[in-house]
């Protein structure tokens, strides 16, 4: 199966007006519960009914990714009183706080030809009367959602100060069938859950898939051959290969940070350890050497450490090394059984799955063990994965025994919890890098 990449071709041209304040509006994204910001948000302008309705379906994407951040509160544009239509000029301000809107984005839509489209756009500060971000950008007109994205992506990061995770993708276990004879395919959608698609058939399990760090590639377990194998897939050519011919059970591969190593728990004479494969040599390097269960490893940002789940101590928990395997030590020491360890993309956290109580939950913690934070709690609620600017975790949750898993999405701080819609069931979900 080929799957072909989606190539945006994208010029970027920053342009601005004069403006007689300096730009005021900052969000505090650190506080655990915030108001969002209201944001004006007309549908973007064109001179022709072809434009106008793109116009009108990029403007209805930009609010949806900025709404569901929590961030963005986006005002009914039936209260709008100026319709404004030349976004070169600077609107008035003045109708704008009269609906209480603090920042102002208008776009405008030109079809070049039938190969290439032009979206501009401009971000106000409503109350500051100044102009705080101009953007040019063009693309084929298939690849307009990806315009949309990037735009919501601008305005996060001009208002936050922090990267955008608007434009990326995920990979996740597409789930159907009775729960006693499940189909497990392996898919793919944008960050907000649309353009689905299945990129295995259905007539083999798959499990545990991970992203590559140039989004171009995919790694995850398959049951397609006798045992349990390590794959690679790429999205670009649909091309699949088997990573190695391992002599025992392999789980949970994943990336390094430089992608060009691949680490993975291995069982060799029923015993479960730690190793990291060459993907240049296909050489294989033993990291632990314990009677315990180690798996589920992840790296570090700065591919220095690597955090893993061990129940060497009696009990699941999680663990951090050295990158050749020195230096070993627990970091959990709260009440509860440990998982699913993953080192958020900032390196300041690392989140887990955490079982208490008959509850399942998701939580982070520093890499010291300390600051240890609850921020979900289910049924079932395991297997997180970072936005690439580490703001928010997605997980798979089962809310109630026998109810299919579904994917949701949680802020940082605990807050916003939401539901990824997706065609069917879907479970372990991996968040891309943003998208070049």
């Amino acid at each position: 199966m080929t799957i072909r990449k989606i190539t945006l071709i994208i010029g970027i041209i920053v342009f601005g007006l004069a403006s007689g304040a300096n730009a005021a509006l900052e969000i505090d994204i650190t506080r655990g519960h915030l108001d969002p910001t209201p944001l004006a948000l007309p549908d973007f302008s064109g001179s022709s009914v072809p434009e106008r309705e793109l116009g009108q379906k990029i403007a209805e994407v930009v609010r949806a990714d900025l709404e569901r951040s929590g961030l963005f509160r986006v005002l009914d544009p039936a209260s709008y009183i100026e319709q404004q239509r030349n976004i070169d000029m600077q609107p008035k301000f003045a109708e704008w706080r009269v609906i209480k809107a603090d920042a102002l984005l208008a776009g405008r839509v030109v079809i070049e030809d039938e190969n290439r489209i032009r979206v501009d756009m401009r971000l106000w500060d409503v109350f500051a009367e100044s102009h705080l971000l101009g953007q040019q950008m063009g693309t084929t007109p298939e690849n307009w959602r990806r315009i949309a994205h990037k735009i919501a992506d601008s305005i996060y990061q001009k208002l936050t100060g922090e990267s955008g995770y608007f434009d990326t993708r995920i990979v996740y276990i597409a789930e159907s069938g009775p729960k006693t004879n499940r189909t497990k395919r392996l898919a793919i959608m944008d960050q907000d859950g649309a353009n689905s698609t299945f990129l295995t058939p259905g007539s083999y399990t798959v499990l545990t898939p991970r992203f590559s760090p140039t989004a171009q590639q995919i790694t995850y377990l398959s049951y397609s051959t006798m045992v349990p194998s390590v794959f690679l897939f790429n999205i670009e050519t649909g091309r699949q290969e088997v990573l190695g011919d391992f002599p025992g059970m392999t789980f949970a591969p994943r990336f390094s940070p430089d992608g060009k190593k691949v680490i993975m728990s291995l069982v060799q004479n029923g015993n479960s350890d730690i190793w990291v494969m060459d993907l240049r040599t296909r050489t294989r390097t033993r990291l632990t050497s314990s009677p315990a269960i180690d798996t589920s490893p992840s790296f570090s940002p700065d591919g220095s450490k690597i955090v893993f789940n061990s129940d060497r101590g009696g009990s699941p928990q999680l663990y951090i090394m050295n990158v050749d395997g020195s230096d070993i030590h627990r970091i959990s020491f709260n009440k509860g059984r440990y998982s699913a360890p993953v080192w958020s993309p900032r390196g300041d956290l690392i989140a887990f799955t955490k079982q208490l109580k008959g509850k399942f939950h998701i939580g982070v913690m520093r890499p010291d063990g300390q600051g240890e934070r609850i921020l979900t709690t289910a049924y079932l609620d395991e297997g997180p994965t970072w936005s690439p600017n580490g703001r928010v975790l997605m997980f798979s949750r089962e809310a109630r025994p026998g109810s299919g898993p579904q994917i949701w999405s949680v802020d940082l701080t605990g807050a916003n919890l939401r539901k990824v819609i997706t065609p069917g069931d879907s479970s372990d979900p991996a968040w891309s890098p943003l998208i070049e």
